[in-house]
Protein backbone atom coordinates (compact mmCIF):
# COMPACT_ATOMS: atom_id res chain seq x y z
CA UNK A 1 0.00 0.00 0.00
CA UNK A 2 1.37 3.34 -1.03
CA UNK A 3 -1.50 5.61 -0.07
CA UNK A 4 -2.02 6.33 3.59
CA UNK A 5 -5.02 7.54 5.54
CA UNK A 6 -5.90 8.14 9.13
CA UNK A 7 -7.07 5.07 11.06
CA UNK A 8 -10.48 6.62 11.69
CA UNK A 9 -11.15 6.84 7.94
CA UNK A 10 -10.80 3.09 7.52
CA UNK A 11 -14.01 1.16 6.89
CA UNK A 12 -12.11 -1.99 7.94
CA UNK A 13 -11.26 -0.56 11.36
CA UNK A 14 -14.83 0.64 11.98
CA UNK A 15 -16.28 -2.63 10.66
CA UNK A 16 -14.01 -4.54 13.03
CA UNK A 17 -15.05 -2.38 15.97
CA UNK A 18 -18.73 -2.84 15.15
CA UNK A 19 -18.23 -6.60 14.76
CA UNK A 20 -16.46 -6.70 18.12
CA UNK A 21 -19.26 -4.73 19.77
CA UNK A 22 -21.85 -7.05 18.19
CA UNK A 23 -19.96 -10.11 19.41
CA UNK A 24 -19.71 -8.71 22.93
CA UNK A 25 -23.40 -7.81 22.78
CA UNK A 26 -24.13 -11.39 21.78
CA UNK A 27 -22.50 -12.56 24.98
CA UNK A 28 -25.17 -10.61 26.85
CA UNK A 29 -28.08 -11.77 24.72
CA UNK A 30 -28.22 -8.83 22.29
CA UNK A 31 -28.83 -9.91 18.69
CA UNK A 32 -27.41 -7.59 16.02
CA UNK A 33 -28.17 -8.33 12.37
CA UNK A 34 -25.71 -7.85 9.52
CA UNK A 35 -27.81 -4.95 8.22
CA UNK A 36 -27.57 -3.16 11.57
CA UNK A 37 -23.82 -3.81 11.71
CA UNK A 38 -23.40 -2.37 8.21
CA UNK A 39 -25.50 0.70 9.03
CA UNK A 40 -23.58 1.24 12.28
CA UNK A 41 -20.25 1.00 10.45
CA UNK A 42 -21.36 3.58 7.90
CA UNK A 43 -22.71 5.90 10.60
CA UNK A 44 -19.50 5.67 12.64
CA UNK A 45 -17.32 6.24 9.58
CA UNK A 46 -19.36 9.29 8.56
CA UNK A 47 -19.21 10.63 12.13
CA UNK A 48 -15.44 10.14 12.28
CA UNK A 49 -15.02 11.95 8.95
CA UNK A 50 -17.15 14.86 10.17
CA UNK A 51 -15.17 15.10 13.41
CA UNK A 52 -11.93 15.02 11.42
CA UNK A 53 -13.17 17.87 9.24
CA UNK A 54 -14.16 19.93 12.28
CA UNK A 55 -10.77 19.37 13.90
CA UNK A 56 -9.01 20.43 10.68
CA UNK A 57 -11.10 23.60 10.44
CA UNK A 58 -10.54 24.39 14.12
CA UNK A 59 -6.81 23.84 13.70
CA UNK A 60 -6.70 26.20 10.74
CA UNK A 61 -8.62 28.89 12.62
CA UNK A 62 -6.33 28.59 15.64
CA UNK A 63 -3.10 28.49 13.60
CA UNK A 64 -0.60 31.27 14.22
CA UNK A 65 0.74 31.46 10.66
CA UNK A 66 -1.18 32.85 7.72
CA UNK A 67 -1.75 30.97 4.51
CA UNK A 68 -0.55 32.54 1.29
Amino acid sequence: MIDQKEWYRSRTVWGGLVALAAALGGLFGLEVSDAIQSAATTALLDTAAAIGALVAIYGRLRAEKLLH
